[in-house]
């Protein structure tokens, strides 16, 4: 089912918005400063292809860089890519075929204000679930 899932997601929202993490990653990477963010734009439009089966968990490790970055991002690119995720979560949501995907989009939204300090991983992974 997942696949199915994935699939269906690629083609009406997935590949779109994982174009618009790739284009925020490469402008971070343009400047050696943003290059964290870059790297976190690309792990997030991975995340974005492909998100049935996989889930995001906070690291408790993360510190007070991670929480300045966060900042700086949502300023820079998080805001932007939460409205679309959160516009095409709402036309998704129109129908009822689209329902599950319009949620994985909302799924997406915290994850793209707020990258760093945040691992994405298999949702069977058994340290995900007693960690969780």
């Amino acid at each position: 089912m997942r696949t199915l899932l994935n699939l269906i997601w690629l083609v009406l929202s997935g590949l779109w918005m994982a174009l618009g993490y790739f284009l925020a990653g490469i402008v971070c990477c343009v400047l050696i400063v943003t290059i964290p963010f870059g790297v976190a734009a690309f792990r997030i439009g991975a995340f974005a292809l492909w998100p049935f089966g996989r889930t995001v968990v906070r690291k408790p490790s993360a510190g007070a860089m991670s929480a300045i970055g966060n900042v700086i991002w949502f300023l820079v690119a998080g805001l932007w890519l939460a409205i679309g995720h959160l516009l095409s979560g709402i036309a998704l949501c129109i129908t009822i075929i689209g329902i599950p995907l319009g949620l994985a989009n909302f799924k997406l939204i915290p994850v793209s204000l707020m990258p760093l300090g945040a691992d994405i991983v298999d949702a069977d992974d058994r340290r995900v679930l007693v960690a969780g």
